[in-house]
Formats: structure tokens, C-alpha cells, sequence
């Protein structure tokens, strides 16, 4: 298994992943913390763990609009499953940072 040390609003984290999935997820990690910039710059630095929260709210509602304005249980287009357990799964990766934040 691979792993891959990314830098998120200045924070480190190191994140597993499948042996030569690391470019994919450096890729990814770029554009969150890109994406966390301009978060920051336009709320401020209101707590990791809020900043989290709010970032993943906005790419959930760009999912839903790239979904035609369907919330993703309404989806309809037969990946109803795999769209909830991707979600799910993101959601225990984000419960698990914000722990881990607030523990810091």
C-alpha cells in the first residue's frame, strides 16, 4: 500500500493508498488544498475543522449540480449504492480529520 504525505491549509497529514495511485492523490491533494485557499480567503481561518466541513459541503452541492440538481440518494441513475458508500466512506475520512484536528 502506498502513502503520501499532502499539506492542507498547513497541516500534514499522510493519507494511504493503493500501490501506484500516489500521482492520483497528489493530484487531488493540490486541488483541495487549492480549493481550501480560497475558502480561507474568503471566510478566514475560522477552525480546521469548520473549514473542513464547509469545503466538503461546497464539492457535495458540485457534485449535485454536475447530477442535475439531484441530491445524490435521488440520483436515480443505478450507482444509488456506490454514490452512498463513496459518501459514506468520505464522511468517516472527514469525521476522522476533524478528530484528529481538534486533538491537535
Amino acid at each position: 500500500m502506498g502513502q503520501l504525505t499532502i499539506n492542507v491549509n498547513g497541516h500534514h497529514y499522510t493519507i494511504g493508498c493503493g500501490d501506484g495511485e500516489e500521482d492520483r492523490l497528489r493530484s487531488l491533494a493540490q486541488a483541495l488544498s487549492a480549493r481550501m485557499k480560497a475558502l480561507v480567503a474568503e471566510v478566514g481561518q475560522v477552525g480546521d475543522a469548520r473549514l473542513l466541513v464547509m469545503l466538503n459541503l461546497l464539492l457535495l452541492d458540485e457534485i449535485e449540480e454536475a447530477r442535475g440538481g439531484m441530491a445524490p440518494e435521488a440520483a436515480g441513475d443505478g450507482g444509488e449504492d456506490r454514490a452512498a458508500a463513496i459518501l459514506e466512506s468520505l464522511a468517516a475520512r472527514v469525521e476522522t480529520l476533524a478528530a484528529a484536528l481538534e486533538d491537535a
